[in-house]
């Protein structure tokens, strides 16, 4: 474990640019048995800054994966009322949330895929509304991370398990801003303006598309909606809160139209879906849409992604980041989201961001299909983002500017 001044820094950190909390606003902590000490921090740091109440929500994924094995599908589908009322509970009382992430990497391995299917979309049906508040930016929201001993693992193969969670840890410090010699606060805020400066310049550029092209065999059209809006970094909620979705960040990300995406992508870096690894993929898209695939392991999770709902198989998000990155530097694979797509550009197969789209926020869910928003109960993201990627802009009037070049930003 690091120093306890190191953790209650990033503990600090998360509650107040993450989540930003609010004198007298509840706290909504999503986190698993693996991460109680950082937990019990983010608490402490919840209270100082004027939380009203903490409510901690505990998960366990062995837990999890029992009960994948011994329910039946039916029982699995259950979502109980007490369950919803909860949720509904936290969106009428302004609760901001904080996640954090810990991975079991292929913790689901030989779990029957129509269980965690049938599981997932029952759950995203009944509390979607909870998802829809928090993805809408109707309030603020964080994911971070923690190790657990089976992820370290995994990232770091030739350590005792000690010292594989001692190294992640300060994988995961490093690549969060925090040191023990630092302000993180200070520098996030620096780092903060760096990020919405490269927003606005994407923005006011107005792409009609995006070709992405690399020697792995990706030559990827994208059309974004009309109005969009790069973000990343520092968001602003509906309630009036700016917040940090995501420690770290790296990304410039934006909205896809659905139906205007074409070409080939693949994969240049593991998907963690469902407890599986999805590795070695590609994806050609028609019209917006997946019409071939192929993965190395895992094809079969793929495949659930692909067909769980009518918009996971379209695109929610592009988004762009320099292959000469912080997190890309550390030569790390993190084999979690959080940090991969941070290290890579990447798209999202499912649900769009709202906040992607002049206006969007306010708009109802019939206004934002109808500027080909993508609505799914999915949100994946995927890297694909490598040395030699390049990436050309065209404006509505036929202009091509080059964006990337050998896989950083020329702009």
């Amino acid at each position: 474990m690091p120093k306890l001044e190191l953790l209650e820094k990033y503990a600090k950190l998360i509650v107040e640019v993450g989540a930003n909390v609010q004198k007298d606003q509840l706290l909504v902590v999503n986190t698993s048995t693996d991460t109680r000490e950082l937990t019990r921090l983010i608490v402490k740091a919840g209270y100082n800054a004027g939380a009203k109440s903490v409510h901690v929500m505990w998960n366990d994924p062995y837990v999890a994966r029992s009960a994948y094995e011994g329910k039946s599908i039916e029982e699995l589908e259950v979502v109980h009322e007490w369950e919803i009322s909860k949720a509904k509970y936290f969106v009428e009382n302004n609760a901001c949330i904080i996640s954090i992430t810990s991975p079991v990497p292929g913790l689901n391995k030989g779990v029957d895929p129509i269980k965690l299917q049938k599981a997932g979309i029952a759950q995203m049906k009944a509390l979607g509304f909870a998802r829809d508040h928090m993805m809408g930016n109707h309030t603020q929201w964080c994911v971070v991370a923690a190790p657990n001993k089976v992820w370290a693992k995994k990232v770091f193969p030739d350590f005792k398990d000690d010292k594989a969670v001692e190294a992640l840890w300060s994988a995961i410090l490093s690549a969060s801003r925090v040191t023990e010699t630092n302000d993180p606060i200070k520098e996030w805020d620096e780092h903060n303006k760096r990020l919405i400066s490269h927003n606005k310049k994407l923005t006011d550029f107005q792409f009609d598309t995006l070709h992405f092209t690399n020697s792995l065999g990706t030559n990827l059209t994208v059309k974004l909606v009309e109005n969009h809006i790069w973000s990343g970094g520092q968001e602003l909620a509906t309630n009036g809160n700016v917040f940090n979705p995501n420690i770290p960040t790296e990304e410039n990300f934006t909205m896809p139209y659905k139906l205007g995406v074409n070409g080939k992508v693949v994969a240049t870096k593991p998907l963690n879906y469902q407890g599986n690894l999805i590795e070695n993929f590609w994806l050609e898209f028609k019209d917006g849409k997946v019409i071939n695939y192929d993965a190395k392991k895992e094809v079969e999770t793929l495949k659930n992604l692909l067909e769980l709902d009518a918009g996971s198989s379209y695109l929610g998000e592009v988004a762009m980041i320099s292959y000469d990155s912080p997190i890309n530097n550390t030569g790390i694979l993190f084999l979690n989201t959080l940090f991969d797509e941070n290290a890579s550009c990447h798209l999202a197969l499912g649900r769009a961001y709202p906040m992607n789209v002049k206006g969007g926020t306010t708009m109802s869910p019939d206004e934002l299909e109808a500027i080909g928003y993508n609505q799914s109960m999915a949100h994946s993201d995927f890297m694909f983002g490598s040395k030699d990627m390049q990436v050309e802009g065209t404006q509505k009037d036929g202009t091509k500017i080059v964006i990337f070049k050998d896989g950083d930003y020329v702009i």
